[in-house]
């Protein structure tokens, strides 16, 4: 008997100034979970399922769910599979899903349903849709996959038709705005600790030895970030969020030199989305997303390093070992946590689909599972807040330098700001 109303709302700023009036300034998106009245009756429920862009752990979860849910809860029995993301609207026959298909699916890495980068037309897919009498879509992607759901959400009321889409955020790097967190992020954490751990292992066992490992993050560091903090054995953590700078005072070549130095070994995690700026590029190229394709920040990073070591340091043995574990990252099926939160997901959807919400995100705000607008969500990003107790935990526990360059930290005690904080 738990029902919710219109007025059951989730505010998404949580900590206000109770001194300062403009602090009340507030946003709120209704709550998500089943309502009294629903709008489709089951049996003209006509559900499709779509996974797009890259792995992540979780996805098969999200699908399972789905299909549970709309059947078990809903009983709703027609339920499509969409293969090989978008192009699979018009280029593939869909899979027919029930329980008994995918219940299993959860225990697998990747999706059974497959999936793809580009291949967005708009035409073709609604198309499709209206040939399929398809009027419930789940799209599970990333950034790239909402901002398709947004036009096929646009489309869909342009052409008047009865249909509920809804977007299910999937991103590892943890960098969806507005949600608490990204399904499959966890796990992306807990995988990242056997890499970590086998770089600080072969740091370890040689002298001057240096273990780089490379992590998901193209925009932000939430996963290079949480995997240093939990691991306790990195020296160093390099994120999109903290340029970083190679020589002179403060620089990283300095601080990998005093920490071979003092402790004969060293350990770096950086984020893919570091040290671009670094990294001569001559021209820009694109994925089938349309996202700009990343230098190899490890590589170069591995190759600066040995070059540094051999220029400074003649004579002395040196090592650096690259790991990375990207794709084993992203592959592996989700753990318990994320598993637990996939299903909470899947059923937020469902439920607000049912009840006849559509052009939503479904996702957590401050704890609270509730529906977003997709162009709030695609238009946001979540990015690490270098000014927050986390970072300030990364530098304090590791002592990793704050990479300010020697004119910019002379100036800034010179006008009268400190360069430290003493306690008193």
């Amino acid at each position: 008997n738990f029902w919710l109303t219109e007025t059951d709302m989730v505010a998404q700023n949580i900590a206000v100034d109770v001194l300062d009036p403009s602090s009340y300034t507030q946003t709120y998106f209704h709550r998500a979970g089943p309502r009294y009245q629903v709008v489709f009756a089951p049996g003209e429920v006509h559900a499709a399922i779509v996974t797009c862009g890259g792995l992540c752990p979780g996805m098969n979860t999200v699908i399972r769910e789905i299909v549970h849910g709309l059947w078990y809860q809903y009983n709703v029995k027609d339920i499509k599979g969409i293969r090989s993301g978008y192009r699979g609207f018009y280029t593939e026959k869909p899979m027919p899903l029930y329980p008994e298909l995918v219940d299993n699916w959860h225990k697998q890495g990747g999706t059974c349903l497959g999936t793809s980068r580009g291949g967005f037309d708009l035409d073709k897919i609604m198309d499709a849709v209206e040939k399929q009498g398809l009027n419930q879509i789940y799209i599970i992607g990333g950034d790239g996959t909402i901002r398709g759901a947004i036009r096929i959400f646009e489309e869909v009321r342009r052409r008047g038709i009865k249909a509920s889409v809804v977007a299910i955020p999937k991103t590892v790097d943890n960098d969806v705005g507005i949600i608490d967190r990204s399904f499959g992020f966890q796990t992306a954490v807990d995988a990242a600790q056997a890499a970590i751990a086998a770089a600080h292992t072969e740091a370890e066992s040689t002298p001057n030895g240096v273990g780089l490992v490379k992590l998901m993050g193209r925009y932000t560091g939430h996963i290079a970030l949480q995997a240093t903090l939990s691991s306790r054995n990195v020296d160093c953590c390099l994120i999109p969020e903290v340029p970083f700078f190679m020589e002179g005072p403060g620089g990283l070549l300095e601080f990998v030199n005093h920490r071979l130095r003092e402790h004969g070994h060293c350990v770096i995690v950086v984020a893919e989305g570091a040290g671009q700026d670094l990294i001569e590029r001559t021209e820009d190229v694109r994925d089938e997303s349309g996202n700009l394709r990343l230098r190899d920040i490890g590589l170069w990073l591995t190759n600066k390093l040995k070059q540094w070591w051999k220029d400074t340091h003649e004579g002395e043995v040196f090592s650096c070992k690259y790991i990375d574990p990207t794709y084993m990252i992203r592959a592996v099926p989700s753990n318990a946590t994320d598993t637990s939160y996939c299903t909470l997901l899947a059923h937020s959807a469902i439920h607000g689909a049912m009840a006849g919400y559509t052009g939503f995100v479904a996702g957590p705000v401050n704890a609270n599972f509730c529906y977003i607008p997709m162009e709030l969500v695609a238009n946001t990003k979540h990015v690490v807040d270098v000014n927050s107790h986390t970072w300030a935990w990364v530098q304090s526990v590791h002592n990793q330098p704050d990479f300010i360059k020697d004119d910019i930290h002379k100036h800034a005690i010179k006008k009268g700001q400190k360069s430290y904080e003493t306690v008193s």
